[in-house]
């Protein structure tokens, strides 16, 4: 993943490595650097964001009128916002809590159990997508239909591909 997704001032931002952002005002000085909160990427990815300039937006111009007054007001705005580079890099030290110990490497090890295909599965059902599902489930027999709705229920459970293959044998049920 070549991006991250960030928290930083109660919004959110897709950014990537280089990238310069205009945000509205933190609270830190010109040139120096803060770690926003990563929502979203690869495991350990560190995000800096380092304040270039503090700005302000453009002018909005807003105006009261009542008719027949001669009652007219005009005001203008302009946010305080800030410019942010963006650098990713990764976190290489990370603390030694959030990294797995071979202990508990061993343990997950021992309790994940090989999982069984059920006899009858469709060829390359396991790599198959839910749209795919979806298009394939259409030319199956129940014996196939059933064995890849037993797999759904057992290893994968996504929604998608259950109500596709329901669906289909809804089909077949009040075809024959």
């Amino acid at each position: 993943m070549d991006y991250a997704i960030i928290k930083l001032g109660g919004k959110q931002y897709r950014v990537r490595d280089g990238e310069t952002l205009v945000v509205d005002r933190v609270g830190v000085d010109e040139g120096k650097t803060l770690t926003p909160d990563v929502l979203l990427g690869d495991g350990g990815v560190r995000v800096t964001a380092t304040v270039v300039a503090h700005e302000r937006g453009p002018k909005i111009r807003i105006g009261k009128y009542r008719r027949r007054t001669g009652y007219k007001r005009h005001n203008g705005f302009r946010a305080a916002t800030s410019r942010i580079a963006i650098s990713l890099g990764s976190d290489n030290g990370r603390s030694a809590a959030s990294a797995p110990t071979e202990s508990m490497a061993e343990t997950t090890e021992a309790k994940a159990e090989p999982r069984a295909t059920p006899a009858g599965l469709p060829p390359g059902y396991e790599e198959m997508t839910v749209a795919q599902i979806a298009d394939a489930a259409k030319t199956w027999d129940r014996p196939e239909l059933e064995a890849a709705l037993a797999y759904e229920e057992e290893h994968a459970a996504r929604k998608g591909a259950t109500a596709a293959l329901g669906t289909a044998l809804g089909a077949l049920e009040e075809e024959g």
